[in-house]
């Protein structure tokens, strides 16, 4: 988590550099809309899609002790991640102008078409190298391993920065997209080191006899369907934003970018710090500790995610103006992405709790459930895009905010329905002390919801000490209350920081 952290400080000094040399203009939104491709064949051929079918497999050899085919395994797959990568991206490469004037960016003027497919062929270099590194992530996590992979985005973010910083000046949004490159590099280098302790063997060979590899294709079939699915939510986006005012796109985007900050931070990292946990539970078919495991991630992640929720909402504005806003960055620039943050904002309980239960699911080798609920989710997000787009245009309020609303009813749906199916998979439920335990939050949210609405009404001018000194005084406010009302997790995790403390002493 506390890399997490530390890669999501990385990523908001990346964000205000850009925003304050690009704003939210017409190249940017360009350099937006080109990442789209590079984006979805990482996601969906070594990203989510693989992890989530690699791990519960190679965990699973690693449980029985059967080292040379846990290392087969991953040899194959990772031969396979190179091979696929590089025909996608190759293909896109040539397909580039056609994809954005046709699937990807309609509404952009031919000169933004001609940018935007050049900047796609850039980037695409990438996805080979993140394939890689994805497949070796999964390794990592599957050995419990959690600080290369974690440390990897922070590194690519500083890529990107640095092609911001020594390369835009020169090469305008290009530099940009070179930035991804050399990220790119710096992500995979970090995750190298580390696997020599592993003392796995590397064997040139697809695996097409070997059954753990129809195992990884089995479950990763449906799961790459239902990310390729879900980056059409991003494409309709993409696509409606595009017709939009110029800027929509970018403040939809950043907006986004913000909104995952706390997302990465509480859900991502229980997340990915649970999955191995829950794959060697199932694997061992202790249903019993996976019920644990899952109703103590939900309780720290719903402790964490609900006042975040909350300080997005009313702490936006003023954090948006202090990160992003100059003299490239406008006023409107930041009301446009406070429009779109304040929408994303009340998913964020919904989201951390997907993140957290879809590994369930997956950790039992069950791929498909998640999936056909995700293919429900992004038809009801594309529709109500389309309706709640044009409602709000109909009402003058700016249009791109009706995606983020969209996103974030689509995926609130889509929670109740995982923890409903749930109930069957591994017998687990809300029970009263899980609803003594949300009380007990919601008592700290709106004692630090009140605290903060007065403070912000009378606090100092100074826009940077006013959100700085509201976060500080509104996590305050929501943990001392908590501990009043006598929160196990107002106490819990204060306990796991000082014992982390204590091991690093």
């Amino acid at each position: 988590m506390i890399a997490f952290i530390a890669s999501n400080l990385v990523g908001l000094l990346r964000q205000m550099i850009i925003n304050r040399a690009f704003g939210t203009s017409a190249d940017l939104d360009a350099y937006f809309a080109a990442f789209r491709v590079p984006d979805l064949i990482f996601h969906v051929i070594a990203g989510g899609a693989l992890g989530s079918a690699f791990i519960p497999t190679f965990t699973a050899l690693l449980t029985k002790n059967d080292q040379d085919s846990a290392w087969r395994l991953a040899s194959a797959m990772l031969n396979w991640v190179i091979i696929t990568s590089t025909a996608l991206a190759a293909l896109a490469a040539g397909l580039s102008p056609w994809l954005t004037q046709r699937f990807l960016a309609p509404g952009f003027s031919p000169e933004q078409i001609e940018l935007t497919a050049s900047l796609m062929r850039i980037m695409l270099l990438s996805t080979v190298v993140f394939g890689i590194s994805g497949l070796l992530m999964a390794v990592h996590h599957s050995k419990h391993h959690f600080l290369s992979p974690a440390l990897a985005p922070v590194l690519y973010n500083a890529g990107i920065i640095a092609g911001a910083i020594s390369l835009a000046p020169h090469w305008g949004i290009r530099g940009l997209a070179f930035g991804v490159l050399i990220g790119a590099g710096l992500h995979l280098g970090v995750q190298l080191p580390v696997l020599r302790k592993y003392q796995g063997r590397y064997h040139l060979n697809l695996g097409r006899n070997n059954a753990s590899i129809r195992e990884v294709a089995r479950l990763m079939l449906p799961r790459t369907f239902g990310l390729a699915v879900w980056q059409i939510n991003f494409w309709v986006n993409t696509v409606i934003a595009s017709g939009l005012t110029a800027g929509s796109l970018s403040a939809l985007i950043i907006a986004f970018q913000v909104f995952t900050f706390p997302l990465a931070v509480i859900a991502q990292a229980i997340a990915t710090a649970m999955f191995p946990t829950f794959s060697s539970q199932a694997a061992i078919g202790d249903r019993q500790a996976m019920r644990n495991s899952l109703d103590a991630s939900l309780r720290a992640a719903l402790y964490l995610a609900m006042p975040a929720s909350v300080g997005l909402w009313l702490l936006g504005k003023p954090l948006i103006s202090t990160l992003f806003q100059n003299s490239r960055f406008s006023a409107q620039s930041t009301d446009m992405v406070v429009w779109a943050l304040s929408w994303y904002a009340l998913g964020l309980v919904s989201h951390s709790v997907v993140e957290i239960v879809t590994r369930a699911y997956y950790a039992q080798k069950d791929t498909r459930t998640p999936v056909t609920i995700g293919l429900m989710t992004m038809l009801i997000n594309v529709t109500l895009s389309i309706i709640l787009t044009a409602a709000f245009q109909s009402f003058r309020l700016m249009p791109h905010g009706a995606l983020a609303l969209a996103n974030t009813i689509a995926t609130t749906l889509e929670m109740i329905v995982l923890l409903w199916i749930l109930r069957s998979k591994i017998g687990w439920t809300i029970d009263k002390s899980m609803l003594f335990s949300i009380a007990r939050t919601i008592g700290g949210v709106i004692a630090m919801a009140l605290v903060l609405t007065i403070w912000m009404n009378l606090g100092p001018a100074s826009v940077l000490v006013l959100t700085l000194s509201g976060v500080a005084l509104g996590g305050m406010t929501f943990w001392v209350v908590t501990a009043l009302l006598g929160s196990e997790q107002a106490f819990r995790i204060p306990a796991i920081i000082r014992n982390n403390l204590r091991h690093l002493r």
